[in-house]
Parts: structure tokens; sequence; C-alpha cells
């Protein structure tokens, strides 16, 4: 190989290694790789086609057209970016089987003409070479030069292999840094949405529990709009604490729709640590089965169906022992909470009791609710699981 050729191939491959190991996006970093191709060879254009599983290639990456300029005279024949060219094809099999291949005309020769896409029927010399490294191969790394000009010589076709391996080496290595950066920011994200729910939350909880203890103790000594305002100021906690336990899900998963694990367990735990703050006594909690993995939508109910029933035993209940049961089998989840209380007195809102009713049919299931003086209040909360 010509020492300057040599020179100018390493200076290239080089430049894009810095650019994978600054962290650049592979995708940044691959028309890089293509304008690099497309210039150590002499090529009107070049083209990276990354590999399906079902063996075709797809082209991403463009540099050039058929006038020679950054794709402007591409227009006669349409962009190649997008383009997927066969399984069968010879780009196909090079990126399957590591051996380059180059012919002099690309719509005559057996070995490609079946195989090309109208986008690149401009084109007549054709040079393919493996692109990505022996462990993972990426795809392909082509270049194409006018149809009627010279064909690519041994020497271009050596620079397109040698470089071709090496900038996929270097593509490697930028997604392994971008994945690195991507755990980071996925670990930043979970502390936030930890320090969310387990200290604004439950603060916000503690507050709203200790308004509406206030509320009941005031009974009949504030004023109409003063006992609205109150209320209201408690439903607007209720309404924050349901808003940052969303964006605590959005954090914790990339697509928040998705049936993933849900942490109730540890919400269940911290639910009845705050109400034993409230209450004086901490509830005793038994957990059953794999409830950590219920879908989120479900996940969620089960966490206000938790919070409600709780909040009952707080604010009325003056209960000496409270039981939390957070059970899963085969006929799905149930919230059960059993307090040894005066029962829920006469004349109390059933607001919060509609509520758990609601979440439960929402989600096809029922909530069933006893209370007595003498044995105190047991409130039932079940749902069917697929």
């Amino acid at each position: 190989m010509d020492s300057s050729l040599a020179g100018r191939t390493l200076a290239a491959a080089t430049g894009i290694t810095t650019a994978a190991l600054a962290g650049d996006d592979p995708d940044l970093v691959l028309p890089m790789v293509v304008e690099q191709a497309a210039a150590l060879t002499g090529a009107d254009l070049g083209l990276a086609m990354v590999r399906s599983p079902d063996g075709t290639l797809t082209v991403e990456a463009a540099h050039g057209g058929v006038e020679g300029g950054a794709l402007e005279g591409a227009s006669s024949v349409g962009d190649p970016v997008g383009a997927v060219l066969s399984a069968r094809s010879t780009a196909a099999r090079v990126a399957r089987g590591g051996v380059p291949v180059v012919v002099d005309e690309l719509t005559s020769d057996p070995r490609t003409a079946p195989f090309v896409p109208k986008v690149l029927r401009g084109y007549g010399p054709f040079a393919v070479a493996p692109f990505g490294t022996r462990e993972r191969r990426l795809g392909a790394l082509a270049v194409y030069r006018r149809r009627g000009t010279a064909g690519f010589s041994a020497e271009s076709v050596e620079v397109l292999t040698a470089f071709a391996a090496q900038a996929g080496l270097a593509l490697v290595l930028a997604e392994g840094t971008t994945a690195r950066r991507r755990v980071a920011v996925y670990q930043e994200r979970e502390r936030i949405a930890r320090d969310l729910h387990d200290v604004i939350v439950q603060r916000l909880y503690a507050a709203g529990m200790q308004l509406d203890l206030l509320g009941r103790g005031l009974a009949g000594r504030l004023e109409p709009d003063e006992d609205r305002r109150l209320g209201e100021t408690v439903d607007q906690l209720d309404t924050t604490i349901d808003e940052i336990r969303a964006t605590v899900r959005a954090l914790r998963s990339a697509d928040p729709a998705e049936s993933a694990p849900s942490g109730l367990a540890d919400s269940a735990r911290a639910e009845a640590a705050t109400a034993g703050e409230l209450l004086g006594i901490a509830p005793t909690l038994e957990l059953t089965g794999p409830v950590d993995d219920v879908p989120t939508t479900v996940a969620d109910h089960a966490r206000a169906a938790l919070r409600e029933a709780l909040s009952n035993v707080v604010r009325h209940s003056g209960a000496g022992r409270v039981l939390i049961r957070l059970r899963r089998d085969e006929h799905g989840l149930s919230v059960q909470v059993v307090d040894d209380g005066c029962g829920i007195p006469p004349g109390v809102t059933r607001r919060g009791l509609r509520h758990l009713e609601e979440r439960a049919a929402s989600a096809g299931g029922r909530c069933t609710v006893v209370s007595s003086p003498r044995s105190g209040t047991d409130v039932i909360w079940t749902v069917p699981l697929p």
C-alpha cells in the first residue's frame, strides 16, 4: 500500500476511534465512517449497511451521490438511505462470510446483477467489505463509482477492508461507551425515584393524615368554608402523591406502560411504616407470593387501596393492633387490612371506601368492608391477574 494512502487510512481510523472513545453516539459515528471510506477509495458513493436478524441489510448511512456531491445528485435515482438489500445479495453474503468482493459492473456481473435495488442502478464499479469485528459482524461497508469509470484497484479494496475492520471496532467501542452512559443515567433516575418515593411521598402522606386528623378533631367547630378548604387541601395532597408516584414509575421504566417489576412489597413496607408512625404502633405485614411482578397498573391500584385502607385505620379506629396481608396466588392479588379498633363510626363519609370499590371495579375485582364496634374493621381488596 502506498505510504501516503496508508497514512491517510491510519489518520481516518484514528479520528473515528477518538470520536467513539469520546462517547459519540454510534448513529453519529457511522456517517463519519462512510465519508472516510468513500474518500480513501476515491468512490462516488459510500454506504454502511447494517444486518437485520433475517439476514437482510439496511442502508443506515450514505455519503456522496451520482453527481459526486453529498447526495445532491441522488435525486435522479433516489436517496439510498433506508434501502433494504436481499439476504441473498452480495453485500449480505460478505457481511455473513467476511470475505470482500469487488466487481467492475454492478448491474451486469452475475454475482451482483440480480439483487441491485433501483436506487443503486446508476453505478458501475463496486467493492464491499465486512463491517464490524469477527465477534460482531455489524454488516457491510460498500463503495461505488459512476457507471463507465475505472474499477476499484486491489489497493483500494485492501484499504476498504482494513478501514472497515478498524471502523467496525470503533463503532463497537462507541456502543459500549453509550451503554455505560445509559446505565449511569438509569442509576441516577433510580436514585431520584427512590428519594421521591421514600421521602417526599411519605412526608406528604403523613402531612395529609395529620391535616385530616386535625379536621376530625375540630369537627363542628369550623365554619363550613373552612371545613371545605381543609378537605380540599387533603384532596390536593392525595392528588400530588398520585402524580409523584406516576413520575416515579416513569423514572424507573423507559416505558411506563410495560408490565415490569413494581416494587409493590417495598411500597407496602413504606405505607406500613408511615401508618405506624401516626398510630404509635407498628402494623404487622404479611407478604405471600410473588407480589413484585404484577402489572404496573394493578400495582398502582393496590398501592392506592392499601394507603386508603390504612388512612381509615388512622382516622377512625383507635386500634391497638393492625394486620396487613398482601397476597398473590392463582386467583389474583389481594390486599387485606384488619384492625381491632372501634370500627367505622356512623355518619362518617364513605368517600374513601368508594375510592377503594371504584379502584377494584376498574381492575375487574371487588372490595368488601366488614366493620363492627366490637371486632374492628376488615377491608379485603382483590383483583384478578392474567
